[in-house]
């Protein structure tokens, strides 16, 4: 097997994004941003939260054959220890991250998806990958991007409009009806999308920030299939620089529409031999 990752930050900003391997096991987290403006209620911030949760969750992988829903709520968990006496875990701006975690055993891959970022696994027995996506969040902020939407990206008032849709969207955030993230609650973990496949079946798999799967999702440049040839021929490094590319093309968001004109972006990329 042979794993190749690449991550870069969106422009100016730290990097809240967060990839890590072992021989047997890849997770990627993309933490929630916190726009200008808007408190969380945390002192460390969310490139903090993520590299935290994501070095429990590499360390637990490495080291027992628990299902990966346990895995994730202890880490969570063990997370949410590190900070509950300075920072105020109720808050609803509390740190949170997406979570992709893939784990191979004699036979098979155990996957999780938590919220959007993606996981893509090109299998020998169909000619289009298997896209496993939590696209809970997208649906409940389709209801509430429209106004955002319609403005110029980098302008002040899309930017006041953002810090509105990241606050509106946090009234459905971990909570039946709305969408999950990794936080402070482990019973997240149990909403995820969990599954196993077998590693005979499979070629490759990536795992996509959605900084790094808008190439497909958002801008529609590519298909998944054209995403893993990508991967495939010139690696993680080739599918960020095609993200930014096409972000430049588009600085204020008329043909592409986002809260963010850059996004942190990050791509691993397992094949198996």
């Amino acid at each position: 097997m042979r794993v190749t990752f690449a991550t870069e930050a969106a422009p100016g900003r730290p990097n809240e994004d967060f990839v890590a391997a072992t021989p047997d096991a890849i997770v990627l987290l993309d933490g929630a941003g916190t726009p200008a403006g808007s408190e969380s209620g945390c002192v460390h911030g969310v490139a903090w939260y993520a590299r935290s949760l994501g070095s429990n969750l590499i360390a637990g992988l490495a080291q027992d054959g628990k299902p990966l829903t346990e895995i994730l709520a202890e880490g969570i968990k063990a997370v949410a220890s590190l900070h509950d006496f300075v920072c105020d875990l109720t808050h609803p701006g509390s740190p949170s991250a997406t979570v992709v975690m893939l784990r191979r055993t004699a036979d098979t891959l155990d996957y999780l998806v938590l919220a959007d970022s993606v996981l893509v696994l090109d299998t020998l027995d169909a000619a289009e990958p298997l896209v496993v996506c939590d696209d809970r969040e997208a649906l409940v902020g389709a209801a509430h991007r429209a106004s955002m939407d319609a403005l110029p990206s980098g302008s002040p008032e899309h930017t006041a409009a953002h810090r509105k849709y990241v606050e509106t969207l946090r009234d459905h955030r971990n909570r039946d009806g709305g969408f999950w993230v990794a936080a402070t609650d482990p019973l997240a973990a149990e909403q995820a999308l969990a599954g196993t496949v077998p590693t005979s079946g499979v070629r490759s798999a990536a795992l996509l920030s959605d900084g790094a799967s808008r190439l497909v999702d958002r801008f529609h440049l590519a298909t998944w299939r054209q995403a893993l040839d990508v991967l495939t021929g010139s690696g993680p490094a080739e599918l960020i620089r095609r993200v930014r590319e096409a972000e430049r093309s588009d600085p204020d968001g008329s043909r592409w529409p986002r809260g963010k004109t850059y996004d942190d972006a990050t791509a691993a990329f397992w094949t198996f031999s």
